[in-house]
């Protein structure tokens, strides 16, 4: 919400500069985010009467004008706007104006000609083009006719004011509108709150002899209103209301139009005006839409409607989509002469669904939905009613046609001084409490301590007693209640496995040389499901109402989003590329989308280029698959899983289908590690680019055995290698495997050194060598103990895998 400080003005005594109202009201429990001057460095611009105005001799896109701007004589001022005539009130940058940027104003020869200045357009006073009338969007300014050459333009644009922007939670709707802000500032300041006063005369005829009022969803409409205007000339609205409109960040249009927009914004009450000429029917009807029924609305698209939208129609057609939008074929127009004004109740959750079905959301609809005063209806109209009367030169039928209950009752909230007092851990007296609740109008009954409160309509969030607590808790003021300290047992706080492991990932992985990236968990529908290991079936998830196509569906893997990342550095010439990801996928199994997908915590990172070089070495380590690998293993050691962790080759979607492995704990695949197949690195441009995906859940929460410590061995160890000759197609980690498990609790290490295929080899036969490293921490070994263990190994090795020493 954006609050005008001058506007505020006309209902509460502001006595204190607008940064100061700002501290007072987040104080209070609004946050103001900001304050924001609409005088954007703006000086010496004042306002000139155009006296005349020819062609350029040397341009034809310019205008020589003569200006009075106060000064006795006039100034000759070029100007190039296409709509600057004789006779126009605008205004004038003088020599020496200083504009937004502090941009400075000098005389100047344009083509020749002498130029005293410059006529400005809204935008070069600072005005945000979407704000400014569509009539001088291409131009300058035109002012009223009874603008003062030489006075302040800016008094005259209101660009000497303040606006507040208001970070409101859903449960404050009622500061939706300056009425009601003015009651939350009038309790702030202890000031008096003053209403606007209502009155226009009517004509002899009755609204009712215009129009009936028919609802048949009274669930969806409690109470709908119509007014009728006769006799309107369709204008621009006078300056100061375009100003406050512009101040609230919403562009003028026409008076009658600006008029309901301007009860919105002060009344919190969202109105629509149709030409009643235009209606084509003596009857309003609101219902449920018809399945599949349409309608134009106001910005000129087509809209197919479903049978749970409510609809105003004349008794046959849509003519509106209740607290939505408009109808573009019953539009107030320029040659409109009666208005129909239309105001109502209407269910929030009915306005959301079709905002939100339809794609629309505007001013109205977002009021509707957080909640309007119902008791404030016809108040507000009358109001739009009297506006019209006044600056449109329309002339109100008598009375309205109406249906439906136009009130609700109020209902009661008691809470007594003992609570109040306990939750706040204050003091405060009776008399207190009672000026507090004077102050926010709210009117009420005490009785030995109960205070019982009638709920003012405009306040919907207040329903139980904690809440008029926060009423004087915020009141009485947050900084003036004591600090205390808990009289409770301590307890230490602390991490849980799953946070403390993610910071320790998150560690490792930076310390490796990794960048932690972090991306959208929306991606597209071909790239959410590759690079999945998932051997079920499994059912992309896509969002109603997506951002962009590119993030349209919840991604199964992180993978894509981080070739994404090395596909963004490589186009800009960062080749050595290396991240990582922790985050969320989401899997579902589940063709129809009756139960959420699963969420589950993912590690996966990506890396090309080279890992690491020294220049003055001449040493450049590029990635490959075992670099990848290594990081991993270590990370495996630092989670103490290193020894549950096994690799089995596997193939991918996407991946090398010869240098990807599938990673395992406790014979459980938990991810992969890999090269990207060439095919995707050539279609994505990317240079050898390596990836690994992990479940991370899997990961930190697998129990580890508690750590051990032992002291460094005394004894000397005894190494023994062996080459063992084999089929071409084994894994040699199944082999490295047998080794560990045969070889007895005086195997300590065992590392692959040597790998042979050679033209000396058997065709289909291959060589691998491991060294085996015994020892004993309390003793020195005998040869006889290690040819025990290592011929051991050997008969396990032939007996399993047909292994041969080779000689």
């Amino acid at each position: 919400m954006l609050l005008s400080y001058n506007w505020l003005k006309d209902y509460v005594n502001v006595t204190v500069s607008p940064s100061e109202l700002g501290d007072k009201i987040t104080k209070s429990g609004i946050e103001v985010e900001i304050v924001e001057n609409l005088n954007k460095g703006v000086s010496g611009v004042i306002v000139g009467h155009v006296k005349e105005c020819v062609q350029h001799p040397n341009a034809d896109k310019l205008r020589v004008c003569q200006v009075d701007i106060g000064a006795g004589e006039l100034s000759q001022i070029v100007c190039g706007a296409p709509n600057v005539a004789a006779g126009q009130k605008v205004a004038v940058a003088a020599p020496g104006a200083v504009l937004p940027g502090n941009f400075k104003i000098k005389k100047a020869k344009l083509r020749g000609e002498e130029s005293n200045g410059m006529i400005c357009s809204l935008q070069e006073l600072g005005v945000e083009t979407k704000l400014v009338p569509k009539e001088y969007q291409s131009g300058i300014f035109v002012m009223p006719s009874d603008a003062v050459p030489g006075s302040d333009a800016l008094e005259y644009l209101n660009l000497h004011d303040h606006v507040l922007e208001l970070g409101l939670t859903p449960n404050r709707a009622d500061c939706l509108n300056m009425i009601g802000i003015a009651y939350e500032v009038a309790a702030i300041l202890q000031e008096d709150i003053k209403i606007p006063e209502v009155s226009y005369t009517v004509s002899e005829k009755s609204a009712a002899d215009f129009v009936s009022v028919n609802i048949e969803s009274k669930e969806d409409n409690p109470y709908y209103a119509a007014y009728v205007i006769e006799n309107v000339t369709v204008a621009p609205s006078p300056l100061w209301m375009q100003n406050r409109l512009m101040a609230a960040g919403i562009r003028p249009i026409n008076n009658v139009v600006d008029i309901t927009n301007y009860v919105l914004l002060e009344y919190g009450q969202p109105l629509h005006a149709f030409d009643y000429d235009r209606f084509d029917s003596k009857e309003v009807l609101i219902r449920r839409a018809h399945e599949g029924e349409t309608i134009k609305t106001l910005d000129e698209q087509t809209r197919t409607l479903k049978d749970t939208h409510l609809v105003i129609t004349n008794g046959t057609v849509p003519v509106a989509v209740a607290g939505v939008m408009g109808g573009a074929d019953s539009e107030v127009q320029d040659d409109t002469k009666t208005i129909l004004l239309e105001a109502a109740y209407f269910d929030g959750k009915r306005v959301r669904a079709a905002s939100k079905d339809l794609g629309l959301r505007s001013e109205a609809s977002s009021r509707y939905e957080k909640g309007i005063d119902r008791n404030r209806v016809v108040q507000a109209a009358e109001r739009a009613v009297a506006l019209m009367s006044q600056y449109a030169g329309g002339t109100p039928a008598g009375g309205k046609a109406e249906a439906g209950e136009k009130t609700a009752p109020l209902y009661h909230v008691s809470v007594t001084l003992e609570r109040i007092n306990k939750l706040l851990g204050t003091a405060i007296t009776t008399e207190e409490t009672c000026k507090i609740f004077s102050r926010l109008g709210f009117e009420y009954e005490e009785n030995g301590g109960t205070f019982t409160v009638t709920v003012p309509s405009r306040r919907p969030d207040i329903t139980i007693d904690a809440d008029l607590v926060e009423e004087v808790g915020r009141i009485y003021g947050y900084d003036r209640i004591p600090t205390t300290f808990l009289m409770s047992e301590a307890r230490p706080g602390g991490l849980t496995p799953l946070q403390s492991g993610r910071r320790k990932i998150r560690a490792y992985m930076e310390g490796a040389g990794l960048y932690q990236a972090i991306t959208y968990s929306l991606t597209t529908l071909e790239k959410s499901t590759g690079f999945s290991m998932n051997k079920e079936e499994v059912y992309p998830v896509s969002v109603a109402h997506p951002m962009s196509e590119e993030r349209s569906t919840l991604r199964m893997t992180l993978i894509p989003q981080l070739l994404e990342v090395i596909q963004y550095n490589q186009n800009r010439n960062m080749t050595d590329v290396a991240v990582y990801e922790t985050g969320s996928v989401y899997i579902n199994k589940q063709e129809s989308l009756t139960v959420l997908p699963e969420e589950k915590l993912f590690l996966s990172g990506a890396m090309t280029g080279v890992y690491q070089e020294h220049l003055w070495q001449g040493e450049k380590k590029k990635t490959d698959f075992y670099l990848v690998k290594g990081i991993l293993e270590g990370l495996f050691e630092e989670l103490g899983l290193e020894s549950r962790i096994t690799y089995e080759q596997e193939t991918v979607d996407g991946m090398h289908p010869g240098r990807t492995a599938a990673v395992k704990l406790d014979g459980i695949v938990i991810g992969f590690v890999g090269q990207i197949h060439p095919a995707v690195q050539k279609e994505r441009d990317l240079a050898e680019t390596f990836v690994f995906e992990l479940n991370a859940t899997a990961l930190l929460t697998a129990e580890t055995e508690q750590m051990v410590y032992q002291s460094l061995p005394r004894y000397p160890s005894i190494t023994r290698d062996i080459a063992l000759l084999v089929d071409e197609k084994m894994p040699a980690g199944d082999l490295y495997t047998v080794i560990q498990e045969s070889g007895g609790a005086l195997l300590k290490e065992v590392t692959l050194f040597d790998l042979y295929q050679g033209d000396r080899m058997e065709e289909g036969k291959k060589s691998l060598a491991f060294s085996l490293k015994f020892f004993d921490p309390e003793r020195t070994l005998t040869d006889e103990e290690v040819t025990k263990s290592y011929e051991r190994v050997l008969k396990s090795l032939e007996e399993r895998f047909g292994a041969e020493l080779r000689k």
